[in-house]
């Protein structure tokens, strides 16, 4: 099997609460999402979807998806886009780093896979463990009681699992955990995600103002090795994020004991196969995993459900239903949050079919 062309869509996937705020004043109204298709000669075709968190949270926006895919592209026309490890490895010798822009590819490629092996993605990535998972509910920044509102609304819908954007001035955020946490209830969890918004200094004054609380604290600071000094300066369950961005930052990570929990990002890791590699050694390594991406569609949400649906459940801290946050639907067939939780398509692939009429025209074709 050879791939003949590859395509790439602009889709705007709107918000249904308007915004997206988090650390350092950052928003999104309207996230830009690339859907990438992957045609082979047999006429089975692969769909995988890249969607930056704007230009200013990891080093990815939504043009440098393009760009990268009509630079990276020539080089994978005529291979077999079923032999993942050797695929990835033609896509970082003919362009180097950039692991978003290869991630599109290899999503649509285990696609094809599922496809071709008539399976889906899951059980070629490990196997379907019980019958859904967990997924948990981002609370975008505003004022300590609008954020404990946004409490209830969410435990309605099902969500017991709840990250709380902080990462803002230090008495704000002492305020906002405190007040989302006397909303919770016996078996919720909370995290006060930071997004690499603190400094050292600010940081240990939050996490010594809420010692008394059951809260995760997540990627206070912008490197690692600011993140080690609080974690080593805290009793908090610590989660690192944005800093764990290959495997070796892993195995690091691990080495210092940095963290409890660690989020997986596909897109940020390259792809649906290095994200299995993280995710098998963090198994491996005894590390519990949120295991999602840094934004998308229905595209996206499948591939995170058939991601989390083969991880073994204790280690599985939580997963993310994007689709659930915006109003533009791209595809059908995705998974849909089920009273908190969501298991991934039993069709072959994914599991998911784009629609054509919702993504228009390529804007890049090879």
């Amino acid at each position: 099997m050879k791939i003949t062309r590859i395509r790439a869509y602009r889709v705007d996937l709107p918000l249904h609460e308007g915004s997206y705020k988090w650390s350092g004043g950052k928003s999104v109204n309207v996230f830009d999402s690339t859907v990438v298709e992957v045609v082979t000669e047999t006429g089975i075709v692969g769909y995988g979807e890249v969607c930056p968190l704007g230009p200013f949270y990891l080093p990815a926006y939504g043009d440098g998806v393009r760009a990268g895919i009509k630079e990276l592209g020539p080089h994978l026309i005529g291979e077999d886009p079923t032999q993942l490890g050797k695929l990835n490895r033609r896509m970082d010798a003919a362009l180097k780093g950039h692991a978003y822009v290869k991630s599109g590819i290899d999503m649509a490629c285990w696609d094809i896979l599922g496809k071709v092996t008539k399976q889906p993605v899951c059980v070629l990535l490990g196997g379907r463990y019980g019958d859904d998972f967990v997924l948990y509910r981002a609370i975008s920044q505003e004022a300590p009681e609008a954020m404990a509102t946004r409490v209830a609304d969410y435990r309605a819908q099902g969500y017991r699992r709840f990250q709380l954007k902080v990462g803002g001035e230090p008495a704000d955020d002492i305020a906002r955990i405190r007040a989302v946490a006397g909303e919770l209830q016996p078996g919720d969890r909370l995290v006060a995600d930071a997004n690499t918004g603190w400094l050292m200094h600010d940081a240990m004054r939050v996490v010594r103002a809420v010692r008394d609380i059951d809260v995760y604290i997540e990627q206070p600071c912008l490197s690692y090795e600011e993140c080690l000094s609080i974690r080593r300066h805290t009793d908090h369950p610590f989660v690192l994020d944005e800093v764990i961005d290959s495997i070796d930052m892993l195995l690091r990570g691990h080495a210092d004991g940095a963290m409890d929990v660690v989020n997986l990002k596909i897109s940020k890791l390259g792809g649906l196969t290095k994200t299995k590699q993280a995710r098998d050694l963090c198994v491996s390594l005894g590390i519990a995993m949120t295991l999602e991406d840094s934004w998308g569609g229905d595209i996206v949400t499948a591939a995170i459900a058939h991601l989390a649906h083969s991880t073994p459940s204790e280690f599985l801290f939580t997963a993310t239903d994007f689709n659930s946050y915006v109003i533009v639907s791209i595809a059908d067939g995705a998974p849909k949050r089920v009273n908190g939780r969501m298991a991934a398509n039993t069709a072959p692939g994914l599991g998911v079919t784009p629609k054509m009429d919702v993504l228009g025209k390529p804007l890049v074709e090879i």
